[in-house]
This record gives C-alpha cells, sequence and structure tokens, in this order.
C-alpha cells in the first residue's frame, strides 16, 4: 500500500494547486464537466499516496495509472480521461511533462463502438404514442431535429431560435464552440403552440423543480426513458440515440456527410464518418428486387 498522510484533505480544500489548475482549465475554456473530470483525476492520485501532487514522481504516477488498470479495472475510456487529466495538470500548473510516463504506458485502446439508431419509423412512434404531453414532445423533437447533444438541448435560450433564418443556434457547444443547425418548420410550429402555453421567459426549456435554471440533464433524461416504456421502443443508448438518428437520418437522404458535421459541431470528419458504416449496415440489409422475381419464379 502507498503511504498515508493528511496532505490529501489539504488538495481537497482550495489549495493554490488546485486553484491553479483550474484557472488554467478555465483559460482553454474547457467544459464544466471536463473541470470535475480532471479535479477527480489529480484529486485521486494525491489520495491515493496521502500527499500533494506536485511532490508525486512519475515511477509513482505510472504505478498509480497501472494499479488503476490492473488491480481496478476501470475502463479505457475512464483510464484515459484520469490520464489527460493528470497530463493536463502537470503540464499546465507545474510545467512538468510526463512524456516518459506516457512512453512507457501507452493509452488503452477504447473498444470501436457505432452508433445505435432508431428508424423513422420509431421516431413517429417515439413522438406520437410515447410523449402524451406537448412540452416532452418538444423537448424530444427538438434534440431530433436539430440533431443536439443532452447539455446543448437543455441549455438553450428563447433567443437562440433564430425563426426567421430557420435555423438553430447552439452556444458553446461540445468543445466550447458556437455553432448552427436547422430548424424545421414543423419544429417550429410546434415550438409556437408550446411557447403560447407555457410562456418560458429565457430558458426555452426552463427546469421543472426551478423555472430560472435551464432543465437539468438527469430530468431530460426521465423524459426520453418514460417516452419509450410508453411506446415499447428499447433504450439504444439513452437521448443521444436520438442525435445518432438525426445524423443517420440525413446522411441516408443524400446530405454531404461534410454538411452534416457543421450541423453536428464535430471537430473532425472521422467522427463524422462512423455514420457511414451504420448506413452501410442498413443498405446490406436491403434485397435486390431480383431476389422477389425469383422467390416468385420458384412459386
Amino acid at each position: 500500500m502507498p503511504p498515508r498522510s493528511g496532505s490529501f484533505g489539504k488538495w481537497c480544500a482550495m489549495t493554490p494547486l488546485r486553484e491553479q489548475l483550474i484557472t488554467a482549465l478555465t483559460l482553454k475554456r474547457y467544459s464544466p464537466k471536463t473541470h470535475e473530470a480532471y479535479l477527480a483525476a489529480v484529486a485521486g492520485l494525491a489520495r491515493y499516496y496521502g500527499r500533494s501532487p506536485d511532490a508525486i514522481g512519475d515511477p509513482e504516477i505510472k504505478a498509480y495509472l497501472l494499479h488503476l488498470h490492473r488491480e481496478r479495472q476501470l475502463s479505457a475510456s475512464t483510464l484515459n480521461v484520469a490520464l489527460s487529466g493528470l497530463r493536463f495538470f502537470y503540464a499546465h500548473v507545474l510545467e512538468r511533462s510526463l512524456a516518459e510516463v506516457e512512453k512507457s504506458l501507452p493509452r488503452p485502446k477504447k473498444p470501436k463502438r457505432y452508433a445505435r439508431i432508431y428508424s423513422l419509423q420509431e421516431i413517429r412512434t417515439l413522438l406520437k404514442e410515447g410523449c402524451p404531453q406537448l412540452q416532452d414532445r418538444v423537448f424530444l423533437m427538438t434534440v431530433y431535429g436539430a440533431g443536439l447533444r443532452l447539455n446543448e438541448a437543455c441549455h438553450l435560450q428563447l433567443l437562440d431560435i433564430e425563426s426567421d433564418r430557420m435555423m438553430i443556434r447552439v452556444n458553446q457547444g461540445k468543445g466550447a464552440r458556437d455553432r448552427y443547425t436547422v430548424l424545421s418548420p414543423w419544429l417550429l410550429e410546434e415550438l409556437r403552440r408550446y411557447w403560447k402555453i407555457y410562456r418560458p421567459r429565457r430558458w426555452l426549456f426552463p427546469g421543472r423543480r426551478d423555472p430560472q435554471k435551464p432543465l437539468v440533464d438527469g430530468c431530460a433524461q426521465k423524459i426520453f426513458y418514460a417516452a419509450l416504456r410508453r411506446c415499447g421502443l428499447p433504450n439504444r443508448g439513452g437521448l443521444h440515440a436520438l442525435r445518432h438518428s438525426f445524423a443517420t437520418h440525413l446522411l441516408e437522404a443524400g446530405v454531404e456527410i461534410t454538411v452534416i458535421k457543421l450541423l453536428l459541431g464535430h471537430r473532425s470528419l472521422k467522427t463524422t464518418a462512423n455514420y457511414l458504416h451504420v448506413s452501410r449496415e442498413r443498405l446490406a440489409q436491403v434485397r435486390s428486387p431480383l431476389d422477389f422475381l425469383h422467390g416468385t419464379a420458384a412459386g
């Protein structure tokens, strides 16, 4: 077991090092979730050795990461986040490289997983049978119809609906980047009905308990899961499956992949190209009409 002391408690308090890490993350415009993950990564290292992270050497950092991998058996994505958090802290706060640690401890590769989507008919069923309440239906229509991430949809404001341009502005999406996505005429019509009834003021989808704040992520997921239960559809990866479905359906409709990349806010075209696989899988399930003729002849 590693040595223990009371230094970890000091790190968890607002120490100068912790404050510097928060400042560096803020200046880089990292998201609140990244703040939380990177702070937890450094705090985990400090907890393991019971010392301030500036007093922990490279061999100990390597041993800690091996402990996470071999003993705690954390997933590849969780290990990657821990390594990224430690690398950021040592580089931007202590101005110290972890290159030697990374050389001897290559990043674990995440297993390749392709998007799971809903068909157009299933989306229609979800909205028609799964959402008896207008506010729930309009929220899910917005997520699917604009290809939004969960947090993006929850933080939409009334001013983000630019009806004159038929576009939706996404402020500070993933990677702290702004972008525009499409506004469906049908969605605009439903949003207007929704506004007349619920009269939201700032947030398009205000919190159910506190209307002064945006809808929280957990509540949004509950809306989605409740809709699935009502209409009997399977869960295919949470609310994010609606965003995957948006991209795949556009691709199948002939929209250029570079356009879809911009609508989704992807930094790399490689990320958007994952939807090509889903589309090809669906094409592979289509039977040639020649088979229909063969079946008729055989009969």
